[in-house]
């Protein structure tokens, strides 16, 4: 389960996002929402996104005011099944990133992700270009592979609730 953390600042929502670290045995260095596999001290894959996200980025769980869920969606290589759920987090807030798991915390504003060049469709380098993945960039950043397509629904809602 993940947690899309979404807050304002200066007038404007963004989007919280991690990098992974290089050292992580799934998903290295990818551009991801916080979260992870499902515990057994987790009763619902809401707790899991919560629980992950102070353990990877020090959000604490009361903080967070979960407006809902969007649809489960597979990783493509790897086998998970993600469920995300979307959180008003505040802003400013103090964050501790793991410094195993968490390369850096990455903000991006909903406006700069809607945009029409924010957005590609291209073939996914990881199936050897087979299938045709989503691809986000954003000051040199690529968000692809199931962040990609959570984000994608995200953004869909998103457009369908202005």
């Amino acid at each position: 389960a993940v947690l899309i953390p979404l807050f304002l600042k200066d007038g404007e929502y963004h989007l919280l996002f991690t990098r992974r670290t290089d050292t992580l045995r799934d998903h290295r260095g990818q551009i991801s929402f916080p979260g992870a596999r499902c515990e057994q001290c987790d009763e619902t894959p809401l707790e899991t996104a919560l629980r992950e996200s102070w353990e990877e980025i020090g959000l604490e769980p009361t903080a967070v005011e979960v407006l809902g869920a969007l649809d489960d969606r597979p990783t493509m290589h790897t086998n998970y099944l993600i469920s995300p759920w979307i959180g008003v987090i505040p802003w400013p807030v103090e964050l501790k990133p793991d410094p195993v798991e968490v390369a850096e915390v990455i903000t991006v504003p909903v406006s700069v992700l809607l945009a029409k060049d924010a957005l590609k469709k291209e073939d996914d380098p990881v199936n050897n270009g087979i299938s045709e993945g989503f691809f986000y960039y954003h000051n040199g950043y690529i968000i692809w592979g199931a962040t990609a397509r959570i984000l994608t629904q995200f953004l869909e809602v998103w457009r369908n609730s202005l």
